[in-house]
């Protein structure tokens, strides 16, 4: 069964490619034109989402340069330690939802600073992969479209990520706690 999966995911590629090809063909789209044109509209996307990601960079690195996620760990601690989650494991919690590459900066320092077989660092790699980039998002799709007003998108996003970092305790206390 590995086998097969392992050539089914180098092939499934290069076999979409192969199809989307063959039906533009068959339906005589001009596939180069349509790529160039979904290029160009890609382009301008990216061009106005600039500012919602400069904005997250920039607010990610004031808390990290500031120390306010150190100084809010010491805070927090106490409660932390009472329901045994790793005081580490905080940044990741706090970063998550704003960044990937932060979480996953973050995630890596907790499992070279730790180990792979540390509680933290198992419970941080289901973290990462039970919690959304929120702000990320937002800005990403929203800013794409030009919605400026998030109504209750954000609320809703950072209740799911809440519930996603309960899940992940929770999941990981279960099979390793």
């Amino acid at each position: 069964m590995t086998n097969l999966l392992n050539v089914l995911s180098l092939w499934i590629l290069p076999l979409l490619i192969f199809i989307i090809l063959t039906v533009g063909i068959i339906k005589k789209i001009p596939i180069y034109e349509e790529f160039t044109y979904g290029a160009k509209d890609g382009f301008k996307i990216a061009v106005n989402i600039i500012p919602y990601l400069v904005a997250i960079i920039v607010a990610i690195s004031m808390l990290r340069a500031s120390g306010a996620i150190e100084m809010l760990a010491s805070w927090i601690s106490p409660v932390l330690n009472y329901f045994k989650i790793p005081v580490d494991t905080l940044p990741l919690m706090i970063v998550r939802s704003l960044s990937g590459s932060a979480a996953l900066g973050v995630f890596s320092d907790i499992a070279s600073n730790l180990g792979p077989d540390d509680y933290a660092t198992k419970l941080s790699a289901i973290m990462v992969g039970s919690s959304e980039t929120t702000f990320y998002v937002l800005a990403v799709y929203f800013g794409a479209i030009n919605i400026s007003k998030y109504r209750y998108a954000v609320a809703v996003g950072l209740i799911a990520d809440f519930i996603g970092i309960i899940s992940a305790i929770l999941v990981t206390y279960w099979l390793f706690g």
